[in-house]
């Protein structure tokens, strides 16, 4: 006789460890901010990096430009995330965090190519740079793009999605900074090689700052185990619990980029030990791993070998 039980004991899953537990409110208010003064700061930067002939101005507004796109995915993603489950859609819609955040990679990605192309380029043809222009342009962004990587500071910690928007603005803080750098150089110097060269300084940062956001989205994406999950601490602990003989078909994926679910297998011969176990293991799942949905089936000893004939392939 095999028992289940799932960790929403009875409750819609939205209403103890849904979305909207994890997406403060105030959000979808950082990300219209966020949006706009980058916008605007965009239009400045792209103008004025025409006008001092500075690529690596004009790479800035390019790689702020897919960051507003990624800010616009990333807000799709988190207000689609909050939507209840449906017939169709029985967990929710909380996977379009995910596909956001691969999405913001992928986007970065395309910016990366396209700056290290045209800055390459730069280098057999060094242009003209109004070095005072390209430092106060790129100091406003640096005032600009910390200020909106602050607006995420809150979240940044336990959703992916929100985490991709904080690094990508903490990201273009840094870019800014290294610009001013550039902008410096030149004046003191009048190498104006120095401009595409901070170019490929900024590729170089975009890129190492959104390896790990990509690489971790496609783990998600794929349903792996999410990163802050260590599989084997969980398939320890519940082996550990008292009446558990054995532990098998372990599962744990992410439903979101803030919400993970888990099922498994308890072999226990004395039987289904109750309510209060089911509780506290769901209550132990939340708290020291990260697991806010789970589902857990209790099966007899004599049960396994003929699981196994039907599951071995798990």
């Amino acid at each position: 006789m095999a028992g289940h039980h799932h960790g929403h004991q009875s409750h819609s899953h939205h209403d103890r460890h849904g979305p909207h537990g994890h997406m403060p409110k105030n959000f979808g208010r950082a990300f219209a901010l966020g949006i706009a003064l980058n916008t605007v700061y965009i239009v400045v930067e792209f103008v004025f990096g025409l006008l001092s002939g500075s690529m690596a101005l004009l790479a800035d507004a390019g790689h702020n430009l897919s960051d507003v796109l990624g800010l616009a995915v990333a807000w799709a993603g988190a207000e689609l995330a909050k939507r209840p489950p449906t017939d169709r859609f029985t967990y929710g819609l909380g996977g379009s965090s995910i596909l956001a955040a691969l999405l913001n990679g992928l986007l970065l990605l395309v910016a990366c190519g396209a700056i290290a192309w045209e800055a390459i380029e730069r280098f057999s043809a060094p242009a003209q740079i109004a070095s005072t222009t390209v430092i106060i342009v790129a100091a406003i962004g640096i005032a600009i793009n910390f200020g909106t990587a602050m607006l995420f500071m809150g979240g940044q910690k336990d959703d992916i999605n929100i985490r991709g928007a904080f690094l990508h603005m903490m990201a273009d803080a840094g870019v800014s900074a290294g610009v001013v750098v550039g902008g410096v150089l030149i004046f003191y110097t009048g190498y104006n090689w120095i401009d595409p060269l901070v170019s490929l300084f900024i590729v170089a940062l975009i890129f190492w700052s959104t390896w790990g956001l990509l690489s971790e989205a496609i783990r998600m994406s794929l349903a792996g185990v999410p990163r802050n999950v260590n599989l084997d601490e969980v398939q320890d602990f519940l082996a550990s619990l008292q009446g558990v003989q054995a532990v098998h078909d372990l599962h744990i994926w992410p439903m979101s980029t803030s919400e993970n679910a888990m099922t498994a297998h308890l072999v226990m011969p004395g039987g289904h030990p109750g309510k209060d176990f089911l509780a506290d293991v769901q209550t132990s799942m939340k708290s020291g791993f990260a697991i806010h949905h789970i589902t857990i089936q209790i099966e007899l000893e004599d049960e396994e070998a003929e699981n196994c004939e039907t599951n071995c392939s798990h």
